[in-house]
């Protein structure tokens, strides 16, 4: 047992190799709107809901369109990401994620999902881990995005704990914000320069030791 009661995680790019589907989404948008967008771009995205990524490529290319085009692009957009779910099996989970939840769970935590993708209902059930959490918020339902801490705060509060004690877990610059904002331990999965505000950072998700941050924090 621990004195931390919840572990609330990011889905993209933290528990689930979807991170390149939505880049390869994005990608498509981009090129048909003749507008120079790579990997590096692409980092700016991460955390970031589906009107926000749409604005930040729009501005990359100078580009303005009407609000009704822009909630068009956006769900087909949308639509090219859900092709590529529709594909994806437990084998898309990224290595060790399945045992750091189940971590978290042996050790009487609760667990939730804080993803700014409205599919995550839909990839958890693809990925087979859906019964694993406790919650799973909604990103349509909270005020403010990344990096703002509604998201997280919506977790622990369905959770039924204080965001002291709870630890979150994300793959953003934005996100590690967000969780920051909230009050929690701000666990980094990536690059530590990326990464740097957090209070410790794993390159991935399979050297991410819980039990380690707990002793740390």
């Amino acid at each position: 047992m621990t004195r931390f009661r919840a572990a609330v995680f990011d889905l993209d790019g933290v528990l689930a190799d979807s991170a390149v589907a939505h880049f390869a989404a994005w990608k498509r948008i981009a090129d048909d709107l003749s507008i120079p967008f790579d990997a590096e771009a692409n980092e700016a995205l991460k955390g970031v809901d589906r009107m926000g990524s749409l604005r930040h490529i729009l501005a990359l290319g100078n580009v303005t369109l009407p609000e009704a085009e822009m909630v068009a692009i956006a769900t087909r957009k949308n639509g090219y990401y859900l092709d590529a779910v529709a594909a994806m099996t437990p084998a898309d989970l990224l290595p060790g994620a399945a045992a750091l939840v189940a971590r978290a769970r042996a050790l009487g935590m609760k667990t939730a999902i804080a993803s700014a993708s409205r599919n995550a209902p839909t990839l958890l059930a693809r990925l087979g881990i859906a019964s694993d959490f406790d919650f799973i918020a909604d990103a349509g339902a909270v005020a403010a995005s990344k990096p703002a801490p509604d998201i997280f705060l919506a977790c622990t509060e369905a959770l039924g704990v204080a965001p002291g004690d709870a630890i979150g877990f994300e793959d953003s610059a934005a996100g590690i914000e967000a969780i920051l904002a909230a009050g929690m331990i701000a666990v980094g999965i990536g690059v530590a320069s990326t990464l740097a505000r957090a209070h410790i950072v794993f390159p991935t998700t399979a050297e991410a030791d819980l039990d380690a941050v707990i002793a740390r924090f």
